[in-house]
Parts: C-alpha cells; structure tokens; sequence
C-alpha cells in the first residue's frame, strides 16, 4: 500500500518552516514552533488525528506570531494535500463532536477539493498569556486553503479559552482522521465527477 506521507519546506523573508506529515501515524509529534500555544495545540491535532507530524518553524516573532501562525496553517495544509495524493480510495467526509470539561465544539470537513471555511468560535477573552486567539482562525483559513478542504468549526458553548481551543483541535482532528481514513468500498475517487 502506498505511503501517505510529505515533507514540505517553506522560507519566507518572515518564516522558515519545514514539516513532515505521515498520515498513517500513531498519533506522534515533535513540533517546535517558538509560540507554547501552538505548540500545544497541534500536539493535541496529531495524537487525535492519528497522523505523525514533525514541525520545525522559526519567525519573526519579535514583530509579531501572525507571520508563523499563518505560515504554519499554510505548510501543514500544503502537507496534508500532498499526502492525500490523487485522493482514491478516502472516505472524504468527516465529522466529530468533542467535549473539554464545560466546552463543546462540532466539525465537519469535506476532502473534496473545494477551499471554504465557516469558523465560529468566539471565546469571551481574546488572549492565552501573549497570543491572540484571533490567529488560529488565520491558521485554519490557511490550512483550509492549501489543504483543498471544506471546513466547519463551531464552538457550541464554553467558558475557559483553553478548552474552547482543545475542544476545537481534537474535532478538527478527528474530523480528518475519519475523513482521511481508506475505505475498501471505495473505487476511484469518492465523487460522481469522477475527480476531485
């Protein structure tokens, strides 16, 4: 069976940001991004996915984290397309609802092809120590883009930003281990096109 796997590099006059994807993994991460946060949280997105993720990213994180957020969003997407390969034989959708203590967030994702994010999460602070929360919605639209990925996120209901967050990137996770997963049944690519 053919390996899922990709190894993108990115170097900006801002970033420089190499990852390695495998997404038939065991959930295992090594990333080092400068910022704790995400750090954290895309540790969370590779132990639920279920991919293997390496993450390497200087920036220039004395102007400001937008720069690498986005960046990374980009690369990992860029990874995630590449690795998908021509796309036969997946299951396509995804979906998931994951509980953290009193918050609860929903996801679905569609592998299809077509680029569009509906992000609604709207947590009552607006920052985690020095990072502002509003860049993980530039990460997913990056990561939407490159990814080639329809993404639906909404936070239904929480109080403490934290778990907002890891409510959302273990649905997004388990969203794309589903969607990502190989399915016998399928011949081809999963559309009545005939291509995605």
């Amino acid at each position: 069976m053919k390996k899922r796997a990709a190894e993108i590099k990115r170097e900006t006059r801002e970033t420089s940001i190499r990852a390695k994807l495998a997404l038939d993994g065991a959930g295992e991460a090594r990333v080092r991004t400068g910022i704790p946060f995400l750090n954290h949280m895309l540790e969370l997105f590779a132990r639920h996915s279920l991919c293997n993720l390496e993450l390497r990213a200087k920036g220039d994180l004395a102007v400001d984290y937008h720069h690498t957020v986005e960046d990374v969003g980009l690369v990992l997407g860029e990874a995630l397309n590449r690795a998908l390969g021509d796309r036969k034989g997946i299951v396509r959708y995804g979906w998931a609802v994951v509980p953290m203590d009193e918050s609860l967030s929903r996801v679905a994702m569609d592998l299809g092809g077509r680029p569009y994010l509906v992000y609604e999460v709207e947590p009552r602070k607006r920052k985690i120590r020095d990072f502002d929360l509003g860049l993980i919605e530039e990460f997913f639209r990056a990561f939407t883009v490159q990814g080639r990925m329809n993404l639906h996120i909404k936070t239904m209901y929480g109080k403490e930003p934290h778990h907002i967050y890891e409510s959302v990137f273990k649905a997004v996770a388990r969203a794309l281990g589903m969607a990502c997963a190989r399915d016998p049944r399928v011949r081809g690519v999963p559309s009545s096109k005939g291509r995605i």
